[in-house]
């Protein structure tokens, strides 16, 4: 189980305790805590603060108020919408750039007409720095016409981001593009696109970095595979040194709301050299052993969990205490009276704990994590109902 903790905006934490089963107060006195707690540097506006009742699983039942949690817009002035991926700038990333250590990064997937796979953005918050109003949130990278910019998000620590990229010209399944990885330097240029016969609608990814070589799992939306990208990181450029399908046959479908449906959120364990997949036309979660020197693809790995808590699963990531969390976007499974929940499992697939980032369905995305394994730990999660991102600090 997760315990919640006070956070500021350094990501400075102090215990309260265990998940209750029950939230401490009532729904109406949260809402007046909500509203005496955060000043004018957060948003107000109603729906993050039903938002907020609808979190029992977080704050521990002998702390009598809310803990501070960061919010801030993920809406920059071109008016983008819709945020799917989130990235955590890691430690030992170069000083000397527009992004630095610890920075949180989101993509953006709509454009102010909430056309999907026409958003344009990366928009990043700094700790300590400004919580942004919606319209004036800090721009890190602006693609320009004709892109679409998806949760695979990340960022190696020699100095590189990576985003993917998976437009149409309409918002609609028919005229999604096969896209690629786009490839940015330390201060948004973009100096390279990754393509090839591996990628396929790059929806989702995951890094095993080694500062000069590295590892990029892609989940691929359009043809319902996973392939490996292993990387030369130079000191101005990424490239490809191998690509290899490691995975196939996960559903994949268009889907008039969500666009397309397909493998999402992709956790690599280090440790186990094990790759989990949240597959969200499957509602499932997989497992594909020997990931990182795997050279034939295997038919979706093994199931880890159809648990009913599913409710279309997206971002996926690993806890500092090894389990998983991942971010339900209700496409599949929906319920009205369980919506926008990320739910916490074991890396056996049992359910240990879920809560909801927002009141109202298809609020939950992309997600990460920020903590070294066994210790404390802050979960960043988009919210896409409100275009926002909260930070919630946890511990095991």
């Amino acid at each position: 189980m997760l315990q919640a903790k006070i956070a500021r905006a350094d990501f400075g934490v102090a215990r309260i305790g265990v998940l209750p089963e029950k939230p401490a107060v009532s729904s109406a006195t949260r809402i007046r805590m909500f509203a005496a707690r955060f000043g004018p540097r957060h948003l107000r506006c109603a729906a993050l603060v039903a938002a907020f009742t609808a979190l029992p699983l977080l704050y521990a039942a002998a702390f009598p108020t809310l803990p501070d949690t960061i919010i801030s817009s993920t809406v920059p002035a071109n008016g983008d919408l819709n945020p799917y991926g989130v990235a955590i700038v890691p430690r030992g990333f170069p000083g000397s750039a527009a992004i630095k250590a610890r920075d949180i990064l989101v993509s953006n997937f709509n454009n102010k007409d909430n056309l999907q796979g026409t958003g344009t953005t990366i928009i990043k918050l700094t700790p300590n720095g400004v919580i942004a109003p919606s319209g004036t949130a800090s721009v890190f990278f602006d693609a320009g016409a004709g892109h679409g910019l998806t949760t695979a998000l990340g960022v190696l620590q020699r100095g590189y981001v990576l985003v993917g990229d998976v437009s149409t010209t309409d918002g609609t399944a028919k005229t999604i593009k096969s896209g690629g990885l786009l490839v940015l330097d330390r201060n948004g240029k973009l100096i390279s696109t990754i393509k090839g016969s591996t990628l396929n609608g790059p929806w989702d990814l995951t890094i095993v970095d080694g500062f000069n070589r590295a590892q990029v799992f892609v989940s691929n939306v359009l043809n319902g595979t996973v392939s490996r990208l292993d990387l030369a990181v130079g000191p101005a450029s990424v490239t490809v040194r191998k690509a290899t399908r490691i995975a196939v046959q996960y559903k994949h479908v268009p889907n008039d709301e969500a666009l397309v449906l397909g493998p999402t959120g992709l956790a690599y364990d280090q440790f186990k050299d094990v790759l989990y997949v949240a597959s969200t036309a499957d509602n499932a979660i997989y497992a594909i052993d020997h990931a990182s020197s795997a050279t034939a693809p295997v038919a979706r790995g093994r199931l880890i969990s159809r648990d009913p808590h599913l409710r279309g699963p997206l971002g996926l990531a690993l806890s500092p205490n090894g389990n998983l969390l991942t971010a339900n976007g209700d496409a599949v499974n929906g319920d009205p009276t369980n919506p926008s929940e990320i739910v916490e499992l074991t890396q056996t697939g049992r359910f240990v704990s879920q809560f909801n980032i927002d009141s109202g369905q298809d609020g939950a995305f992309g997600l990460a994590v920020i903590g070294s394994r066994g210790g404390d730990f802050n979960l960043a999660v988009v919210n896409d109902v409100t275009n926002s991102l909260a930070i919630y600090p946890l511990t095991p």
